[in-house]
């Protein structure tokens, strides 16, 4: 399958130059052909230009460094996450040791009454 070709800001941008500067007739197709683009090529780089969104495009990408303020929130975020998880861990056990309580409570409950039905 074929890649999608990318092209960057910069190469945009020399390419229009380059197109701008030709002024004989077939000069812009020979540029076309030479970097293997198309017109629409063009006409779509030119309204983006226009836009000033090629400007836009050449601003690096990637996130955003962090402030000290934001990292802090972030740790803080996250040390919660985990004493959450941590203390939802320990609930689950007494919640399961309370439950295991009161079988044993109950069997020892059935069974003492048993007894007393049996004695007289």
């Amino acid at each position: 399958m074929a890649k999608r070709r990318t092209f960057t800001a910069e190469y945009k941008s020399r390419i229009l130059k380059e197109a701008e500067a030709c002024t004989k007739p077939g000069e812009i197709g020979a540029l076309l052909r030479r970097e293997g683009l198309y017109s629409s090529h063009l006409v779509d780089w030119r309204a983006a230009q226009a836009q000033g969104a090629l400007d836009a495009l050449s601003r690096k990408r990637g996130p955003k460094a962090r402030t000290d303020e934001e990292r802090d929130w972030f740790e803080r975020v996250s040390l919660l996450e985990r004493e959450n998880e941590r203390l939802r861990a320990r609930a689950e056990r007494a919640e399961a040791l309370v439950e295991f309580q009161k079988k044993v409570a109950a069997l020892l409950t059935s069974s003492g009454s048993d007894e007393t039905t049996r004695r007289p």
